[in-house]
């Protein structure tokens, strides 16, 4: 049997996301880490050259991004230099060795004002209300343009079983629970729409469109739309948690003074599904951390 492992280069796999695919996808593919740890700086090129130099690695994940959505309407200079500049100089460096790169997007490229009936499809157009998802749909224009194979893999909200790696920020699902654990109030946004990915499935669905040699936009998220509030309330059940310490509040309190945020991301991910890749939906998703302590 045939065991050896594809080579990829990863950008950003220190981070929530990419720590978990790394740990999903570790039998079949050896993820080479390039990172400000090991001396690669997307904003500046001349640190790309192993990218440039390589004949082994047949693609690049690329995760690393300024995600913080009000550092980015703070610092638009930053923001534009990290997910912009940084992922052009990403995909200069992957059309030397005509590489494919695998650019993670995000659901925040749409506006959530009035989304069609079943979500958000990939062949629905952009239209960001803040500047982060404004730089990373610019960033996907530029992985789209660039002449290379690509895959842009938009995700939402991602979460993971088991404990984030030390000096990982943890998800959402798991601050809440420890809030929750910890008696402390909690509030949940009523008038919002998420959907929440568990990220085992997005490293099923990079292996799949891998193998399959696939190109072209995916909505790669979960199967369930819920608001902040229902997500919260969930999370309290799932872990027996004390549901009176959960309070409303609206998307307008809540985010007072922040970046706007779209009310409705409910993202279609039809597309992934006919592929053959299961998506969780929330409640699925909590199940599988339900033995965690």
């Amino acid at each position: 049997m045939n065991t050896q492992k594809t080579n990829i280069f990863g950008i950003g796999m220190s981070g929530l996301v990419g720590s978990r695919i790394s740990e999903q996808l570790a039998d079949r593919y050896s993820f080479d880490n390039l990172s400000l740890d090991t001396g690669v700086d997307i904003t500046n090129p001349q640190t790309l050259d192993k990218i440039r130099n390589d004949a082994d690695h047949s693609a690049v994940l690329h995760l690393a991004a300024l995600a913080d959505v009000d550092a980015c309407e703070k610092d638009q200079a930053l923001a534009y230099k990290i997910n912009v500049q940084g992922t052009r100089n990403v995909v200069e460096a992957c059309a030397s060795r005509n590489k494919k790169i695998i650019y993670i997007s995000t659901d925040f490229v749409f506006d959530g004002k009035n989304p069609p009936v079943g979500g958000y499809t990939e062949e629905d157009t952009p239209n960001p209300i803040n500047y982060y998802g404004q730089t990373k749909f610019e960033g996907e224009e530029v992985v789209r343009k660039s002449g290379l194979p690509y895959l842009i893999l938009r995700i939402t909200y991602p979460y993971r079983p088991g404990e984030s790696p030390i000096n990982v920020k943890p998800d959402f699902v798991h601050v809440i629970r420890d809030r929750l654990r910890n008696n402390q109030p909690t509030v949940g946004v009523v008038d919002q729409m998420i959907t929440p990915t568990f990220i085992d499935d997005i490293a099923s669905s990079i292996d799949l469109l891998l193998h399959t040699e696939s190109i072209g936009t995916y909505h790669v998220v979960g199967d369930q739309s819920l608001s902040p509030y229902d997500a919260v309330m969930l999370i309290a059940k799932q872990f027996g948690c004390d549901e009176s310490l959960i309070t409303k509040t609206t998307n307008e309190e809540f985010n007072k003074g922040k970046a706007p945020r779209p009310f409705k991301l409910i993202t279609n991910n039809a597309k992934i599904k006919r592929l053959g890749v299961q998506m969780r939906g929330f409640e699925e998703g909590l199940q599988e951390l339900r033995t965690e302590n």
